[in-house]
């Protein structure tokens, strides 16, 4: 089974349980050779920030989840964590919610003669994604994007304590 396969089948087994938890998944990665780390990213749905206690959590009922569905054969080591404040933008929704937002993002190949853009999110459509960077708007299709992330500003660290407030209220 190809790498991305696994990471969709680990997504789609543990996604419901999470949510259910009141937790949605940022991102699955699997790293290693001789031996794997599944790497799960997640986030609360309630925009409190994540805690060391919501990553145990995460944990057991994860681990329960894939010992007993055994997607990944042979031995492995389990990470759970936060996004943090310089997340990864995985999916067009992230893109959305955070318009508004500086972000870096590379692609799989080169668009207008580049690969690795820096600039303030604009806007996501359910196909692309468009960032302001020195005057000009750039649209990024989603499937030439490789990695994207969030970087870490005052109007981003200010918008962050805002809803951190919010969400205590």
């Amino acid at each position: 089974m190809a790498e991305s396969e696994l990471v969709e089948r680990v997504e789609r087994l543990i996604a419901p349980s999470l949510a259910d938890m009141g937790y949605a998944v940022v991102r699955i990665m699997l790293t290693g050779q001789q031996r794997l780390t599944l790497q799960i990213m997640a986030e609360r749905t309630d925009g409190r920030g994540m805690t060391v206690d919501d990553c145990a959590d995460i944990s057991r009922v994860v681990s329960a989840l894939l010992d007993v569905e055994d997607p990944l054969h042979g031995a492995y080591t389990l990470e759970v964590s936060s996004p943090g404040i310089d997340r990864p933008l995985v999916k067009p929704g992230d893109f959305a919610r955070f318009a508004g937002h500086v972000a870096k993002v590379e692609t799989r190949r080169p668009i207008d003669g580049r690969r690795r853009f820096r600039g303030t999110l604009v806007e996501a459509t359910e196909r692309a994604v468009r960032i302001g960077i020195e005057g000009s708007v750039v649209e990024l299709p989603f499937e030439a994007i490789e990695k994207a992330k969030l970087v870490i500003t005052d109007a981003l660290i200010a918008a962050t304590m805002k809803q951190a407030e919010s969400a205590r209220k």
